[in-house]
């Protein structure tokens, strides 16, 4: 098993990892009957594209001694109301480097771009990615 979800009441969960023991709460949004004190569950499949993204690409530039600590992914998740669903994640990636040239650029675009998550969302999600260098 991966994980444990409890549901707490109030649209609200804990979800516990089960290797690590980290926690994550949920809430509902207040445009869809919650209070919004925490991420939504669809706010957590628009920042997991984002931490996927940054991962991998830091998996790369770790095995060829590139420094991208610092680097940031600011997240957009856009809903649609009918079907109501994810329609589009914008992610501006704001990469922090030591003189990259345009070729290392390219890799961890690509790199990005086809992360487990990004190959496991639904097509009809729009994905808007956008690297700052």
């Amino acid at each position: 098993m991966t994980s444990n979800v409890l549901y707490n009441g109030n649209l609200n969960t804990t979800c516990l990892h089960l290797e690590s023991g980290n926690a994550i709460q949920t809430a509902a949004p207040r445009d869809n009957n919650g209070d919004g004190s925490a991420f939504s569950p669809t706010d957590l499949l628009a920042t997991s594209l984002a931490a996927c993204m940054l991962s991998v690409m830091g998996m790369y530039a770790k095995n060829n001694n590139i420094n991208l600590i610092g680097s940031l992914a600011e997240v957009t998740k856009v809903m649609s109301a009918a079907p109501r669903c994810v329609a589009e994640i914008a992610i501006s990636i704001k990469m922090k480097h030591d003189n990259i040239d345009e070729k290392t650029k390219q890799i961890l675009q690509n790199i990005a771009h086809t992360c487990p998550v990004a190959r496991s969302l639904h097509p009809n999600i729009i994905q808007k990615i956008d690297f700052i260098w």
